[in-house]
């Protein structure tokens, strides 16, 4: 191990910067998860689809790949409302959400990889934008656009849904339909309805983080098998719904992986990260921000 304080400013500034992205990854995970009691494993399967959008349209149109993704968010939504009224009708109505509806997200896992390799092939795909080539550098710290700008994106879309929760009646809704959904129906409010919404707006926010995992990185289909565990644990870590919490959890483990991997290598990096979720969760298993 080879220290120097260059080294460590560097490898923290890293990490908060990639964990910026990580909470982008995860906060579709928490909505559905941690309010909805969802287990959406295909989540980063979508992610993946939100990058393959955003190369499409780069590549033919040259748009923006963030802005390709906010322009494709209503269509994403829908694709969310649609599978959650599916779920609902085949696995939650009858009470069968457990395994069976674990096996059905696998299988859109399945489905949305084998079809895009089927569609693209197995190749890397990348993008084009101004900021992906560029570093700021302050000193000894260096600064990737290619990772601040879809880290400051990250944050500002996490505030906003944060907003929505907390300030509007819809969001108060999603927030109450796991815990009283008898106290919604004597309100005239469907849970199904606020479900589908919420399962939406999940499925949205995949949009944007496809695209910023195609800014920061290229991408092939099976890509995606890499976040599955990590966006569970970010989740669980930063406490069961909390978008807060998710933000803070994402930018320790981004910050622990960072660490890890300059200073020990990368191979080490995801087995400290996990071991900072069991110790935390030994101490606190409600999570950072858990209720």
């Amino acid at each position: 191990m080879i220290f120097s304080f260059d080294l460590l400013i560097n490898a923290i500034v890293s990490g908060i910067l990639i964990g910026g992205f990580y909470a982008a990854v995860t906060c579709g995970v928490s909505l559905s998860f941690g309010i909805l009691d969802i287990v959406n494993i295909a989540q980063p399967a979508f992610i993946i689809l939100g990058s393959y959008v955003a190369y499409t349209l780069n590549a033919s149109l040259g748009l923006d790949p963030i802005v390709i993704s906010i322009i494709v968010l209503p269509a994403f939504y829908l694709l969310g409302a649609v599978i959650y009224q599916i779920y609902y009708l085949a696995f939650e109505r009858r009470g069968q959400e457990s395994l069976r509806g674990l096996a059905f997200f696998f299988g859109l896992l399945f489905i949305t990889e084998v079809t895009l390799v089927l569609y693209f092939g197995v190749d890397y795909r990348y993008v084009q934008a101004a900021y992906i080539g560029p570093t700021w550098h302050f000193g000894a710290i260096d600064v990737p656009l290619r990772i601040l700008v879809p880290c400051l994106v990250s944050l500002l879309m996490i505030a906003v849904l944060q907003l929505l929760l907390t300030r509007s009646f819809i969001g108060r809704a999603i927030m109450a339909v796991a815990q009283d959904q008898l106290a919604l129906r004597l309100m005239a409010v469907d849970p199904v309805r606020i479900k589908r919404i919420a399962f939406g707006i999940s499925i949205a926010t995949a949009s944007l983080a496809g695209a910023f995992l195609i800014i920061i990185q290229p991408v092939e289909p099976s890509v995606g098998r890499e976040y599955i565990g990590r966006v569970f644990a970010i989740c669980v870590l930063g406490g069961m719904g909390s978008l807060p919490g998710t933000v803070i959890a994402a930018m320790l483990i981004g910050i622990v992986e960072s660490l890890t991997a300059t200073f020990y290598g990368p191979s080490w990096a995801p087995a400290v990260s996990f071991g900072i979720l069991l110790l935390t969760l030994a101490v606190r298993p409600a999570g950072l921000l858990g209720r």
